[in-house]
């Protein structure tokens, strides 16, 4: 797990930078941080599902995903999660409490979605390379010094999420990579690029909440309609 270790730590470390330098940054310059990182999260999620072998099987996946997730209701939970760390660690008004449960959340998810944080953990899980999770963890710790100026100290308690979500793949690698074949990680990256899409217009540029946590159980549903897919010869 050095890896991700290794991204637990520059994500709190940026996020320490960033917050150190958003008390000089104007309001102004926030937004137009805020509006460049939703910019280029938008343009990264359109590049990942463009490598989508078959869109029916990522359309399919999100649908059930969906389901789930909103029966499940993991965007609350989470929301919920970051109310609670709010009040054990940010003594804030209310503005700067959805302040710090925004941060929380984005960044949750922006860190965990994506190709390195799962083919990373399950290469550092395997053969303890972790050269992946170490160029994600530049990315990530540089991001948090944009986001945590921006979004405040939420921003840092994304890295306990990060560290679960990819300790856990990582841990259970081997079975990963049997499940996963170089298929199914294609359609992976499709429904990511579509996460990290909506994640941009959601809490980034702030067009139209979408509840993107909800998407998250069709990353679990892609293996299964991909080997039906493969079962009726349809790819």
């Amino acid at each position: 797990m050095t890896g991700t270790i290794i991204n637990f730590l520059t994500i709190i470390a940026g996020g320490f930078l960033g917050l150190f330098l958003g008390n000089r940054f104007s309001e102004k310059i926030r937004l137009t941080i805020m509006n460049g990182l939703g910019l280029f999260t938008m343009l990264y999620g359109i590049r990942l599902f463009t490598e989508t072998k078959n869109a029916m099987v990522v359309l399919i996946s999100l649908v059930i995903g969906i389901l789930i997730g909103e029966w499940v209701g993991i965007e609350d939970r989470l929301s919920n999660l970051g109310i609670w760390l709010e009040k054990k660690f940010n003594k804030a008004k209310n503005a700067d409490s959805n302040r710090f449960i925004k941060g929380f959340l984005t960044t949750s998810l922006l860190y965990c979605i994506g190709p390195m944080a799962i083919l990373g953990s399950i290469q550092d899980g395997l053969t303890g390379d972790f050269n992946t999770l170490g160029i994600k963890a530049i990315i990530d710790g540089i991001s948090a010094i944009a986001f945590a100026s921006s979004l405040g100290i939420g921003v840092l308690f994304s890295s306990v999420i990060v560290f679960v979500y990819q300790g856990i793949i990582t841990l259970l690698a081997a079975q990963l990579q049997f499940i996963l074949t170089d298929v199914m990680l294609f359609e992976v990256n499709a429904l990511g690029g579509i996460m990290l899409v909506g994640l941009a217009i959601s809490n980034l540029l702030e067009i139209r909440k979408i509840r993107v946590a909800n998407f998250l159980p069709g990353f679990i549903i892609i293996p299964f309609i991909v080997l039906l897919f493969n079962y009726f010869g349809i790819y």
